[in-house]
């Protein structure tokens, strides 16, 4: 279903990696936060042609590939079945584990609902430890009650 924007992010990756960019120098060149600007250059959001406009500068894009930014995509990047990339694993693995002590913790705070994935933020930081650095990610969003009628 995203075949041109997925195409599109793969062009995006290549000139990032020749450019030697960072996600960090890119979202601040763009003007949004780095986990946004991350997920729209892979296909997952849209952009406003403001910012698409400056992606579009930075990466050498022509008008078209710039309007296609600004296209809302098919979401949802992973094929189905449990992730084979490592990394994404344990995504999964967390919530294989932790699904179900997330749901229960959060209806018993909030109630009967979901934590928004469209209204919603993300960002994540570098904590140093003897043993090894760790990554503390952070993510919320906003609650939305299961509407009775």
């Amino acid at each position: 279903m995203n075949e041109a924007k997925d195409a599109l992010a793969e062009k995006i990756l290549k000139i990032k990696k020749k450019k030697k960019l960072s996600w960090a120098k890119i979202a601040a060149t763009v003007g949004m936060s780095p986990v946004w600007t991350t997920a729209a250059l892979l296909g997952q959001m849209s952009m406003q042609p403001p910012h698409a406009a400056k992606a579009a500068k930075l990466f050498g894009l022509s008008k078209d590939e710039a309007d296609l930014l600004c296209e809302i995509p098919y979401r949802g990047s992973l094929p189905p079945g449990p992730p084979t990339d490592p990394l994404i694993y344990r995504f999964y693995e967390l919530v294989q584990v932790y699904g179900t002590t997330f749901k229960e913790l959060i209806e018993e705070e909030f109630g009967d609902g979901i934590m928004s994935a469209i209204d919603f933020e993300m960002g994540f930081e570098r904590l140093p430890d003897p043993k090894g650095d760790r990554v503390k990610i952070v993510m919320h969003g906003k609650f939305l009650p299961y509407r009775r009628y």
